[in-house]
């Protein structure tokens, strides 16, 4: 839109391994012809004589020069095809031809509408089941995704998401918590090269009455609604989100075995001490409404512990492979939350989480020098002027400066079932939350 106001030529640069996505992008925006001209990759991490070297070499595509090609992409005029514009209509039959349960299964994986396991296929008969969970009609809109801001956005509604639910293998009773997840509209497959993971938590009365596992195991391969709602985001996304297709739009380098399921559990309420709030209350919720929030992050660590020490003490050491001023998810057991509670002197999440904001703490070398996501992120507008960052930046490399931007950017979650003083600490920043209620 910008260059079409502005009536500036544009060629734009892209490395070889993007390819297929922004190919893939133009085609979909009805720009087929759109020109782009590649250079090698990476460029991150790569030295300005190299790029140099790059842009003073050949397409590693076309094997055309690539100062050639961006002079021709700005200069030639555009013919008819290239002023193409539009979306290109891709309209889904609701039902497909009957077939055998085995061609169904292979049609499935071959269509890349699975996570690569079988599937529950989703017959008339098992949505119109599926949709017993839910008083909202069949077409009722639910939300919108889409893989990435620049890629486009899909709807869908109640019986869409039914669908998905069946195929991974959910119950009725499943499906309130499934629409709820699928109304916030965040895919959980990231097309990031970054290998994104997320984490699903659901809190308030529903936790009980579907039998969701917040105890002993609760992160495990042990619970039927904690697996196939978890399950289901990632169909939800795959299948109503756009978010599929590795080297098209997921571009995770290593990929994330966390996407299976999403680190899907219900959080520990009744363990809670007086004061320690569960995570919907926090976000603004009522303590008897039912709720589902969303995290993302890269991962999930179980750090070494040291007995001989507090546990507040130990917690900032825990958080250290967490890049700076990204986001912490500590997932305490009971008996750790206990532990802090009566005898280290916090009375609130919102207190421990202050305390830990304050005591981590880093180096300026380390932030300027360690760090991917600072050196890619933070330092462009630090180098703008934008504070603190701009004043840390001048700092000497011994000063401190801390990890965390906030205490907000903290979260604690209760969940365990108290047979060990364990914990896993995530670099997991809250998402977004939804009433599960709305959609009973």
């Amino acid at each position: 839109m910008t260059v079409e106001k502005l009536g500036l030529p544009t060629a734009p640069v892209i490395t070889r391994t993007f390819k297929d996505v922004v190919e893939s992008y133009a085609f979909k925006k009805g720009m087929p012809g759109f020109r782009f001209t590649y250079v090698p990759h990476p460029i991150t991490g790569v030295p300005a004589e190299l790029c140099r070297k790059y842009l003073q070499g050949n397409d590693p595509v076309t094997g055309k020069p690539v100062l050639d090609e961006i002079i021709d992409a700005i200069t030639r005029p555009l013919s008819a095809e290239d002023a193409k514009g539009g979306v290109i209509e891709r309209p889904a039959p609701r039902l497909l031809a009957a077939n055998t349960e085995e061609n169904l299964q292979k049609l499935f994986q071959e269509s890349g509408w699975t996570d690569g396991l079988p599937v529950i296929l989703p017959t008339e008969a098992r949505v119109k089941e599926m949709l017993k969970g839910t008083s909202h009609e069949p077409k009722e809109h639910v939300g919108r995704m889409q893989a990435s801001f620049p890629h486009e956005a899909w709807t869908y509604n109640v019986e869409q998401v039914a669908v998905n639910a069946v195929m991974a293998g959910a119950k009725p009773e499943h499906l309130p918590v499934i629409l709820a997840l699928a109304s916030i509209g965040t895919t959980s497959l990231s097309t990031s090269t970054t290998s994104f993971a997320n984490m699903v938590v659901v809190n308030g009365p529903i936790r009980n009455e579907i039998k969701m596992n917040s105890g002993i195991g609760a992160l495990g391969p042990f619970n039927h609604a904690n697996a196939v709602i978890g399950r289901a985001w990632t169909l939800i996304s795959l299948n109503l989100g756009a978010s599929g297709s590795p080297g098209e739009i997921y571009m995770g380098s290593l990929g994330n075995n966390l996407n299976y399921n999403n680190v899907c559990m219900a959080e520990n309420e009744e363990e809670l001490p007086k004061g320690w709030e569960p995570l919907h209350v926090q976000k603004g919720f009522k303590p008897g409404e039912s709720v589902v929030s969303t995290f993302l992050g890269w991962g999930i660590t179980h750090p070494d512990q040291s007995f001989g020490r507090p546990f507040h003490e130990q917690i900032p050491f825990w958080l250290k492979f967490i890049s700076p001023f990204s986001s912490a998810t500590l997932i305490l057991d009971p008996t750790i939350i206990k532990q802090l509670n009566d005898n280290e002197g916090f009375k609130s999440k919102e207190q421990l989480s202050e305390w830990i904001q304050k005591n981590s703490m880093i180096t300026v070398g380390a932030w300027k020098n360690d760090y991917y996501a600072v050196q890619n992120f933070v330092h462009p507008y630090a180098s703008q002027g934008r504070e603190p960052t701009a004043t840390w930046m001048k700092m000497p490399d011994d000063a401190m400066i801390p990890q965390f931007s906030s205490p907000g950017r903290i979260n604690i979650l209760s969940v365990g079932g108290g047979t060990n003083y364990f914990w896993k600490a995530a670099d997991f920043g809250y998402g977004r939350s939804a009433s599960i209620d709305k959609w009973r």
